[in-house]
């Protein structure tokens, strides 16, 4: 597939032009398909680049071409919507082309969408937060993760903070899930009440860290391993071992970085399914 005019500039304030996206994510693709095949895609479009207005696009567009494989997902309250799935790479170039910055992705497939085999847990920190913070946040969510049987991943967001994921056996439906995604942080917060909430208004937090567990209910996403993120600095959502954390900042690696990362180093998520875990097991442990 050739890009349509290469030389647009997507990120003004860094240089980086639609051709240079187009190329990041052919150059990720090997890395970050395994993270979107089979799941229900949304993306976030900035045609004209992150100075001009872009959207959430949940459904496909009506001139996507045929080979982009589109799948009807059952939504709640009846009837079904489209989503595009992304499962190779001319398809992963294709959506770049079409002006596609950010891919979210569902905590569930398209198979079982009513039974997760992912559990998210976001920090969302007001600003001026120190990554040192967030960093020792991170850690105490992992180790509840790990009280409750559960396996934590982490990822650096490429926006303010960090994410920490556990696969799951997914044999829980939504319900279950939400209510351990809850549980786990009520609990982290309980830790440290004054530095920490899960208050869903803002003006109830303060400044205080809000621990989401939000993005585990049904049709909820989350940022996509190695998407590139629309705002200044063109950071990419990156997998880290938590060796790495140590010095991490939420929006480390750029394009550029993030290619010369993978030139020497495997992804860190390649063998997140290998420790998939029961949910309803893990809230049995909790409570």
């Amino acid at each position: 597939m050739k890009t349509s005019h290469p030389e647009k500039v997507f990120y003004p304030e860094d240089g980086l032009t639609k051709g240079d996206v187009v190329e990041y994510y052919r150059a990720v693709a090997d890395v970050m398909l395994p993270h979107l095949r089979g799941r229900p895609l949304t993306l976030r479009r900035y045609p004209d680049g992150i100075g001009k207005p872009g959207w959430f696009q949940k459904h496909p567009g009506e001139h996507f071409p045929d080979s982009i494989r589109v799948e009807r997902v059952p939504r709640r309250g009846g009837g079904t919507d489209e989503y595009v799935v992304c499962e190779d790479a001319g398809t992963l170039a294709y959506l770049a082309n079409q002006g596609t910055l950010e891919f979210h992705v569902w905590l569930s497939t398209v198979g079982a969408p009513e039974r997760p085999d992912r559990l998210v847990l976001d920090l969302d920190p007001p600003d001026g937060t120190p990554a040192a913070e967030l960093r020792a946040v991170a850690r105490r969510i992992r180790d509840h993760y790990e009280r409750a049987g559960l396996t934590a991943f982490v990822q650096a967001t490429g926006g303010r903070g960090f994410h920490v994921l556990a696969p799951l056996d997914a044999k829980s439906d939504t319900e279950t899930v939400l209510e351990l995604s809850r549980a786990l942080a009520d609990r982290v917060a309980a830790d440290d009440p004054d530095r920490l909430t899960t208050a869903q208004r803002k003006d109830k937090r303060g400044d205080r860290i809000f621990l989401d567990a939000n993005r585990n209910g049904y049709a909820q996403t989350f940022v996509a391993p190695y998407s590139l993120r629309a705002r200044p600095g063109a950071a990419a959502a990156t997998p880290l071992d938590w060796r790495e954390l140590g010095g991490a900042d939420p929006d480390g690696w750029s394009a550029a970085k993030e290619k010369r990362r993978l030139a020497r180093k495997e992804d860190p998520w390649r063998n997140l399914d290998e420790h998939a875990a029961s949910a309803a097991a893990a809230l049995e442990q909790l409570t």
